[in-house]
């Protein structure tokens, strides 16, 4: 403990906040910052000191004895080093995602879970999915690939089946799903320019062609006098979350463990990284299905063996 006059005061006093509320969520909620950060503060306070803080793997959150005499004297130096005013006006997470897109469901998650960091949720014009992010006006985006990849980060979340949309009377309106050579004798509406696909609906509603847009579009646009069906050899489009590179911080790395799914207990510290990494062989390992026994053949009822007749 004789290293203490060189960990930074902001350390020490994050380190107390979670040894006097034992429970890392509320601790981070006091001291302004995420549950991830703090986590990696006190991972990396251990290894600074040589010494394990906290019991490991303890519920609820439980102090070693070299915890405690930390803590007694992380509360001496606080004292003597008052605090330093900084801005507490909290950042805003501004999550951007172009037309189709539904974040409802993200946005929820985020709200319940980090209730003191607001998200900021921008609609975003396709065209401008990447002009948006490097030009900082959104610091994340729900995009349509491709996008061009150099410093930029994209984790591709789904892919969507393009359809054709028809007027509800049109022969095609009978079939549950159509290949293209469907469509090779019927006007084809522009459905490229995704952000100004709305007209082009439109003439299809007039009785004029058909056109073919990705599912969350023609699903966006649904209207009673439209249907829409598979095109089933066409190619699909990727719905991915991208940010650039430079921009990746705690906020970032939350809001992607909450796009992925990843519970609020989880982490991705360097031990659940390398325990998952340990455990993903054996995951693809796929156990084969034992063979059903064989049933016992059933008895020919005695008599005699049936004709084979001949084609004439």
């Amino acid at each position: 403990m004789s290293r203490l006059e060189s960990i930074e005061v902001t350390r020490l006093r994050w380190f107390v906040a979670v040894a006097e509320e034992l429970h890392f969520a509320r601790a981070a909620k006091s001291v302004g910052i995420t549950r991830q950060r703090l986590s990696h503060a006190v991972r990396d306070l251990e290894a600074e000191l040589g010494t394990k803080l906290f019991v490991p793997g303890a519920h609820p959150t439980e102090l070693t004895d070299d915890g405690a005499a930390l803590l007694a004297a992380a509360r001496e130096r606080i004292v003597e080093v008052p605090p330093v005013e900084s801005d507490t006006t909290q950042r805003t997470l501004r999550v951007g995602f172009v037309p189709g897109v539904t974040v409802a469901k993200w946005t929820r998650i985020w709200a319940e879970r980090f209730q003191d960091t607001p998200l900021e949720v921008i609609a975003v014009a396709q065209a401008e999915q990447e002009t948006a992010l490097r030009a900082g006006r959104v610091d994340m985006c729900f995009v349509r690939l491709p996008i061009e990849r150099v410093g930029m980060n994209a984790i591709p979340l789904y892919r969507e089946l393009p359809v054709v949309v028809v007027a509800k009377e049109h022969p095609i309106s009978v079939f549950d799903e159509v290949v293209s050579a469907d469509l090779a004798q019927e006007i084809q509406q522009d459905g490229t320019d995704i952000d100004e696909v709305s007209g082009a609906i439109e003439l299809v509603a007039a009785g004029v062609g058909v056109v073919v847009v990705p599912h969350s579009i023609a699903r966006l646009h649904a209207r009673r006098d439209l249907v829409y069906r598979t095109v089933t050899d066409l190619e699909p489009t990727d719905i991915a979350l991208a940010w650039p590179t430079d921009s990746t911080d705690d906020l970032v790395e939350e809001f992607i463990g909450v796009v992925r799914g990843r519970s609020a207990r989880s982490s991705r510290s360097e031990s659940s990284t390398n325990v998952a990494a340990q455990k993903k062989p054996a995951q693809s390992v796929r156990a084969k299905p034992s063979k059903p026994a064989k049933k016992p053949a059933a008895k020919k009822p005695a008599g005699k063996k049936p004709v084979r007749r001949r084609s004439r």
